[in-house]
């Protein structure tokens, strides 16, 4: 591909990139004074924060340290849905989202305590569970690796396919 070309294919990609800017940047409603916070948008971010709110010995709120939960604490947690004020899908999308995390798999060390509702101690991590936390968080974080490795500008990507293309 000759520098003419190359520099047609920079101008018209730019181009397309204004005019992707322009329509991103669409005018939007007004919001009022009080924005809608994250909590209020999505549902398993509600649920723990009200989690958080009735049961704060065993949901701390960050930077303390979480704590392994006891097994079949969603059971536990269905029988208070009225006073969390929140659906069982909520529910049980917040708990996912609060064990999926790094902090909670950091948590899962072999005889650490596991805590129930009201944060008394009712059992223990396995050496089995404790692995496969390990392997979990090694994998949560090789997958974070690679997304920052991943391009992330569609028109970069698509100018350096065209170049590619070109020059093979």
């Amino acid at each position: 591909m000759s520098f003419e070309q190359l520099s047609e294919l920079r101008d018209r990609l730019r181009a397309e990139k204004e005019q992707v800017k322009a329509d991103i940047k669409k005018p939007h409603k007004q919001m009022s004074s009080r924005q809608v916070s994250a909590r209020e948008q999505d549902p398993a971010v509600e649920a723990i924060w009200r989690l958080q709110k009735h049961f704060p010995l065993a949901f701390p709120l960050s930077p303390a340290p979480k704590a392994p939960l006891k097994e079949g604490i969603l059971k536990d947690a269905e029988l208070h849905l009225e006073l969390l004020g929140i659906s069982s899908e909520q529910l049980k999308q917040g708990l996912a989202t609060w064990c999926r995390g790094s902090r909670y798999w950091a948590s899962m060390t072999e005889n650490a305590q596991r805590l129930d509702l009201s944060g008394q101690a009712v059992g223990t991590v396995t050496a089995a569970q404790a692995l496969h936390a390990r392997q979990q968080g090694k994998r949560q974080r090789v997958d974070a690796r690679r997304n920052r490795l991943k391009p992330k500008d569609p028109i970069k990507t698509a100018l350096n396919a065209e170049v590619e293309q070109s020059a093979g």
